[in-house]
């Protein structure tokens, strides 16, 4: 059988591809998990890739080495904010990254302060500090334009006879009567991933409390309590914000 130059090329093509994806795959010996060896992210729409650090001999360095920091505040969280949210690990965010975050229905929340995000953040995420939901004003324009940006709508004169009438649908099953409040309407908000620094980090917590006291459904929150501490002890990808630079 005689080869033409386009069979040769096609041939030359192919076998060198498979030497690429045979490369691509050897290299990846620390996989996320034995059937995950990495996940990729929109990061302000640069496409990010999380992966463990594949160096073995690789050792922390700088803060998140330390063994002790001064509590209060400092202190060591509990493992659920609340007992209606439920509290994850790595790989189910990896599973939320690839599903909620890829699909628009959920956000990855950085709720710590800027100069902390600064520093660096887990690809994904959106930087909303804890004290815009951590507040006594629950009318405040940061409140207010933070819940709209997570798909809430904010509600007026909503009268006695409405939330009656809802109320009526909601026992016939028509929607779930968490969804809605005097002043918010949480149908069609998003699933969020809340996290901070880590296990002795209160920030991510006391977004979570807050944003429960405006009602925001808490089947529709999720704590990642291990936090940036955790994610860096794994190796994981992080990125540094550009506006840091």
């Amino acid at each position: 059988m005689k080869y033409t130059n386009s069979m040769l090329m096609e041939l030359v093509l192919l076998v060198t591809l498979l030497f690429v994806f045979a490369g691509n795959a050897a290299a990846i010996e620390v996989k996320l998990t034995d059937y995950l060896p990495y996940v990729e992210v929109d990061h302000n729409g640069k496409t990010v890739r999380i992966q463990r650090i594949q160096n073995q001999d690789h050792h922390l360095s700088g803060g998140f080495t330390k063994t002790s920091r001064k509590c209060p505040p400092f202190c060591i969280q509990p493992i659920q904010v609340s007992p209606e949210v439920l509290t994850v690990g790595e790989v189910e965010i990896f599973r939320f990254m690839e599903h909620e975050l890829a699909n628009g229905t959920g956000v990855i929340i950085d709720a710590r302060t800027p100069s902390w995000y600064n520093k660096g953040t887990i690809p994904g995420s959106t930087n909303i500090p804890f004290t815009v939901f951590d507040s006594s004003d629950k009318d405040s324009l940061e409140m207010i334009e933070a819940l709209e940006s997570l798909g809430a709508v904010q509600r007026s004169d909503v009268g006695s006879v409405t939330r009656s009438y809802e109320q009526a649908l909601a026992a016939l099953g028509a929607f779930d009567a968490h969804q809605l409040t005097d002043e918010w309407d949480f149908t069609n908000a998003k699933d969020l991933l809340v996290w901070c620094n880590g296990p002795w980090c209160g920030q991510s917590p006391r977004a979570i409390k807050g944003l429960l006291e405006v009602g925001y459904p808490p089947e529709k929150i999720k704590y990642y309590r291990g936090g940036m501490q955790n994610w860096q002890v794994l190796g994981l990808t992080i990125v540094v914000p550009e506006s840091s630079d």
